[in-house]
């Protein structure tokens, strides 16, 4: 892939902006979606835990509101009383959140203490975020790759800005560097991951625009005091992974309008890759979720390459570096969607996957992370699909510790049975592509074990605890709800359970007693399962009911079953936008919502494979930097059909419902003809642990 560092003409001073992959320009031809996005959803209660902080695509800073009481992603949208504002939060993740680093409450009079900030009016878009307080001040933040700013009006008198460099979400907290000078602090902060499962640091530079004098006020504590008479105030922020001297590089001469408008225009370049057109209401929906899709992973990387390893260590790369990774939640969902719509990026953030192994990947973090994280389950999962898709990775640079990882997974409990052979199959076929025979049977044979493990917990349902949350020591769902985790082997799986008839029988069992979980990721596949069979029709009407209808669910992300179901749509452009304690998982149910309108949701991951349901969408087009696209046009178009008829690509009518990562990347027109009727499917693709070739 070919880079270039991107300039404005708006720029005065010397520095040259972070890498980012190829042109951002916002053409003119392209929709303004920033006001389609609405940056509150999901923000209230745990519907989400998302926040409206204004953030940029891939960058790890994120200037949001801190409020009380907290929630994970340290803003509920009802809370009247904040506690100030912070700089990175990664949102929709589990355990109690990641970030919160560097609190800086804004005040009036002597005593932060005193200082209450109660909300009386707030909006935000993609990139900024403004409050209004009972007190008259207001606060303004924007966000532009890894620089910031805020902005603040604050009556005449005394005033100040209580700052915290040892403030972080949960009390995750471990160590700061700083120096003061001037009208800046700079330094270094070291906070625990998510889960507290490792360490990160980040770099910084706050710069006051107006003269203050810092005032200690306990450990890792300052009040910044500018003049009385001040009424205006403007405070920079830049982040690095790397160091405090790539931090002031990072940061610019641009006006905070300027800013702002640079960050709408890179949204907006993000956001054209996917337009849609139909309902306006869903269209927001969409958008809203799609902006969610593309927060992270974090790029790490300085202009020159330069980044810090998960080992510390600082490397030097070609391309761009990423971080914080997910990937246990969002590998079956929002990295495939990356996949599709950046690919310029996929290319890098693939890449940086991999390259994890390099350094000592661990499950969930190391003690030197360059980004907040969660966990890398399933990475080598996401480096077969990558090699299977077209990208380029270096398997001979770490097939040793792919090897390793993969000797030492954990078959202790009947989920982690199923998860583990997953993997194994994905080294053997990485082996196969490595042309290492001998080894690449060795770990087919590792991942048919699968069958053991299954006919041993998964094969009886009559057992009194199959739809029990946690039985058996089971992670987060049930015996029905993981017995269906086969996907690289689903023709195997319904020889198991007794061929076809059986397969069905209980696939249509499982979805009639709702004992299907869309709050939490271990079953997320099931509802696309049908499609291995005669009846995909039953998965094309399950996927539109999912996406946009009302339904009913009874189990929960907190390891419950309720009492009382949930009945209502999963997905709404509200506060409360999805079931109660459903988390966004870094884009994993969002990137659902956003391929299930497109119409398209993947077989296998580690196949380049998508199965077809009815476009949300009249039309909807994916958009590439090559000048190439996809056209998605729905003929019948209407809620009430539900079902594929017919389809046909750039002409020529396909036999079956599903279509290769290359076709779409290959761009043209899809058209696919919709009816009410269910239609039998006849060429049906099913993962096949035996199977050399998509077709």
């Amino acid at each position: 892939m070919k880079y270039f560092a991107l300039f404005f003409l708006i720029i005065t001073s010397q520095f040259t902006f972070a890498q980012e992959p190829s042109k951002t320009k916002f053409k003119k031809n392209s929709r303004d979606l920033t006001s389609d996005v609405n940056v509150f959803l999901g923000s209230s209660g745990d519907h989400g835990q998302l926040s409206p902080a204004a953030s940029y695509p891939f960058s790890m800073l994120s200037i949001g509101p801190q409020t009380y009481p907290n929630l994970h992603a340290g803003y509920e949208h009802s809370a009247k009383q904040f506690l100030g504002f912070t700089h990175n939060r990664f949102e929709g993740v589990g355990c109690t959140g990641s970030g919160g680093n560097l609190m800086i409450k804004p005040y009036l009079g002597n005593d932060p203490a005193k200082g209450e900030l109660i909300k009386s009016k707030e909006q935000a878009s993609p990139g900024y975020y403004s409050v209004g307080f009972e007190n008259k001040m207001t606060a303004e933040m924007v966000v532009y790759k890894n620089q910031g700013m805020h902005r603040y009006r604050m009556p005449q008198g005394e005033k100040g800005f209580a700052i915290d460099l040892g403030y972080a979400f949960n009390g995750a907290f471990v160590a700061e560097e700083h120096q003061v000078q001037n009208n800046a602090i700079t330094g270094m902060i070291a906070s625990k991951t998510t889960c507290g499962a490792g360490v990160y640091r980040i770099y910084y530079l706050i710069e006051f625009s107006k003269p203050v004098k810092f005032q200690s006020a306990g450990d890792h504590k300052f009040n910044a005091v500018p003049n009385a008479a001040d009424t205006e105030l403007e405070i920079k922020v830049s982040f690095s992974s790397t160091s405090i001297d790539y931090a002031k590089r990072t940061l610019s001469k641009l006006s905070f309008d300027q800013l702002k408008e640079e960050s709408k225009r890179g949204w907006n370049s993000h956001l054209n890759r996917i337009v849609v057109k139909g309902d306006k209401e869903r269209e927001k929906l969409f958008y809203s979720l799609l902006y969610r899709t593309i927060q992270s992973p974090y790029q790490i990387s300085e202009i020159d390459g330069t980044y810090k390893a998960i080992d510390g260590s600082t490397q030097k790369a070609e391309g761009i570096k990423y971080n914080g990774w997910a990937i246990w939640d969002n590998y079956r969902t929002q990295l495939p969607l990356l996949s599709i719509a950046y690919p310029e990026r996929y290319q890098d953030i693939a890449g940086s996957i991999a390259n994890l192994y390099t350094y000592g990947k661990k499950d969930y973090a190391t003690k030197f992370e360059p980004s907040p994280t969660v966990r890398t389950e399933h990475a080598v999962v996401v480096v077969l699909d990558a090699i299977r898709k077209g990208y380029k990775i270096n398997t001979g640079k770490i097939i040793d510790s792919l090897i390793k990882e993969v000797d030492h997974l954990d078959y202790g409990a009947p989920d982690k049975a199923l998860e583990s052979s997953y993997d194994a199959w994905a080294l053997s076929e990485i082996l196969s592509i490595m042309g290492k025979k001998d080894a690449a049977d060795k770990y087919k044979q590792k991942a048919l074990e699968y069958k053991n493990y299954w006919n041993k917990d998964f094969k009886d349902i009559t057992k009194s605890d199959v739809d029990r949350m946690q039985a058996r020591k089971l992670y987060q769902g049930t015996i029905w709800q993981y017995r269906w985790f086969v996907p690289f082997d689903v023709k195997g799986l319904t020889e198991l359970i007794g061929g076809e008839k059986t397969y069905l029988e209980q696939l249509d069992y499982f979805f009639k007693n709702d004992l299907y979980n869309h709050a939490n990721e271990p079953d997320l596949q099931v509802p696309l399962m049908y499609n291995t069979t005669p009846q995909a029709w039953k998965s094309q009407k399950l996927m539109h009911n999912y996406a946009v209808d009302t339904v009913v669910q009874y189990y929960f992300n907190d390891n419950s079953r309720g009492i009382d179901p949930f009945v209502d749509r999963i997905y709404k452009n509200t506060d409360k936008a999805y079931i109660r304690t459903m988390d966004d998982d870094a884009g994993a149910m969002s990137a659902w919502f956003v391929l299930t309108a497109a119409g398209i949701s993947p077989a296998c991951v580690g196949w380049p494979v998508y199965y077809l349901n009815v476009p949300l969408f009249e039309t909807v087009t994916f958009n590439w930097e090559n000048g190439k696209s996809l056209n998605i046009k729905v003929q019948n178009f209407s809620d009430k059909n539900l079902y594929i008829k017919e389809v046909s690509l750039n002409g020529k009518k396909l036999d079956r419902n599903w279509i290769t990562q290359k076709e779409i990347m290959d761009g043209g027109t899809l058209d696919i003809t919709a009816t009410d009727q269910p239609q039998e499917n006849k060429n049906a693709w099913i993962s096949d642990i035996n199977r050399k070739a998509v077709q």
